[in-house]
């Protein structure tokens, strides 16, 4: 029998005032229920801020290292379920099961950095002109935090944007993405088992139109943070903004890279193709352009072509499958229709673009790896973000050259470099518009010790992970004493 899943409020497991559920499918089998989500309405949100805002004065009174206590339990719940959450990822969204495995264990490892933040500093000291005074600095809560997540990092999204949040002294009220709502009840189940106070984390899941809105015009909620699309992000800050609600976007990327002659083409194309193919190639920064040196174009594209031919595309639980399905129907009928518009445009395509719909591969949402080439830089298919296993070759004559044709996009969020060359590292470094910048290594590797962010229309500026999260999730407060 499939299981329904509720919402998680106040410390409870409850149905939506609805009574309304929707189904969570394979991608890889669409007759296959993973589980039923429920349908929530507003009402059901304004519950969970409510618990929220009861809980936020007592979690806020508890000490740093207190509440990185629950974060190591909740890192310890994950641990010993953390094959039950990565099959229940791939099976929901298409995630290979390693990838799936590894995405659940860097959760964990999330949290438990988080909780090691609980230690840190929260302040200075700063000198004073009156010598009788003491003047020092210390972050205070933000109070209750919305979260909203996307379905492609189920997982790990929703923890580095919680844990911070949590540690310092937020509670939250959690939206994910509806497809993968079972995986997030299957974490939030983590969290509750750690004892986690009640109303300190609560789950609502339902559509972006109802409940993702709904957060951004609650007046009790006093910071969002966002994971997703340019069009809702941009609408999200809008309406936090009219209300005067903090809030964070991480949006989306049109990420380069760039292969000079002097480059390890082996090392080049397998991190191309890692980059820009793995989760198939859903991960905001994902490989999309690859700019390549005309000296070694050709051998880069045969080389490449070689190895896309290898990959394997089927079930995700199947250990021998490289490739899943793309998360949805309409993330399919998304990338068809981009692949569709590069053709149309005029860009060859060297290899792919088809709907693989052989055996049992009919079944599901399956897009063969694809690869064009004589991409001019204004074609559709070099600026807007498609979110699939597609790459744009672009042949360029010098490193200057790449950087002008890297940089004129929208976005800003990750770029890589292949070379051997100090000097061209440098120039890259300086002159690339991104907030990740790698040399020698794929686009899409993110560190969680490390600030991650984009530039341009890939965020609002601000950044998440490692120490610089607490800028987001706390307020500055100046205090001035004199005895």
């Amino acid at each position: 029998m499939v299981k329904t899943y509720l919402n998680y409020i106040d410390g409870e497991w409850v149905s939506a005032s609805t009574n309304e559920v929707e189904p969570s499918i394979n991608p890889a089998k669409k007759y296959e229920i993973v589980g039923y989500v429920q349908k929530s309405s507003k009402k059901d949100l304004d519950k969970a801020v409510a618990a929220a805002k009861k809980a936020k004065q007592q979690w806020r009174k508890l000490s740093g290292p207190a509440r990185g206590e629950y974060l190591f339990k909740i890192a310890n719940a994950m641990e010993r379920r953390i094959d039950e959450i990565a099959e229940t990822m791939t099976r929901e969204m298409g995630k290979t099961f390693p990838e799936a495995k590894g995405e659940t264990a860097r959760g964990i490892a999330i949290l438990r950095y988080y909780a090691g933040e609980g230690m840190r500093k929260v302040g200075d000291v700063i000198p004073s002109t009156d010598s009788e005074g003491l003047m020092f600095t210390t972050r205070v809560p933000l109070g209750v935090v919305g979260v909203i997540t996307p379905w492609n990092f189920p997982v790990a999204i929703p923890i580095w944007k919680m844990a911070p949040a949590l540690v310092f002294g937020n509670t939250v009220v959690f939206k994910p993405a509806q497809e993968t709502a079972v995986t997030a009840a299957k974490v939030v189940e983590c969290m509750d088992e750690a004892g986690l106070p009640s109303g300190v984390v609560n789950m609502v899941t339902g559509s972006g139109s109802v409940i993702g809105q709904g957060i951004v015009d609650h007046p009790d909620i006093n910071g969002i943070t966002f994971t997703g699309s340019n069009q809702v992000g941009k609408q999200i800050g809008q309406g936090a903004l009219a209300r005067g609600a903090k809030y964070q976007l991480e949006m989306g990327g049109k990420n380069p890279v760039i292969v000079l002659e002097d480059a390890d083409l082996d090392l080049a194309v397998d991190a191309t193709i890692s980059g820009g193919l793995r989760s198939t190639g859903q991960k905001c920064t994902a490989t999309s352009r690859v700019f390549v040196q005309s000296t070694v174009y050709d051998q880069f594209k045969e080389n490449l072509l070689a190895k896309v031919k290898q990959i394997k595309v089927g079930d995700s639980m199947d250990p021998e499958t490289w490739m899943g399905p793309l998360a949805s129907e309409k993330q399919l009928q998304t990338v068809l229709s981009y692949i569709r518009k590069g053709i149309e445009e005029g860009a060859t395509l060297l290899y792919g673009g088809r709907r693989l719909e052989e055996r049992e591969l009919k079944n599901g949402f399956f897009v063969e790896p694809t690869v064009f080439e004589n991409v001019s830089p204004k074609m559709t298919i070099a600026q807007e973000e498609i979110f699939g296993p597609v790459l744009a070759l672009i042949k360029v004559d010098t490193l200057e050259e790449a950087l002008i044709l890297a940089n004129d996009v929208q976005y800003g969020l990750s770029a890589s470099i292949f070379t051997k060359d100090i000097g061209s590292m440098l120039s890259f470094i300086n002159e690339i518009e991104a907030g990740l910048v790698r040399i020698n290594a794929e686009s899409a590797g993110v560190e969680l010790q490390a600030p991650f962010g984009g530039m341009k229309q890939s965020s609002s500026h601000s950044r998440e992970q490692g120490q610089a999260a607490i800028e987001f999730f706390t307020a500055i407060k100046t205090v001035f004493v004199k005895a």
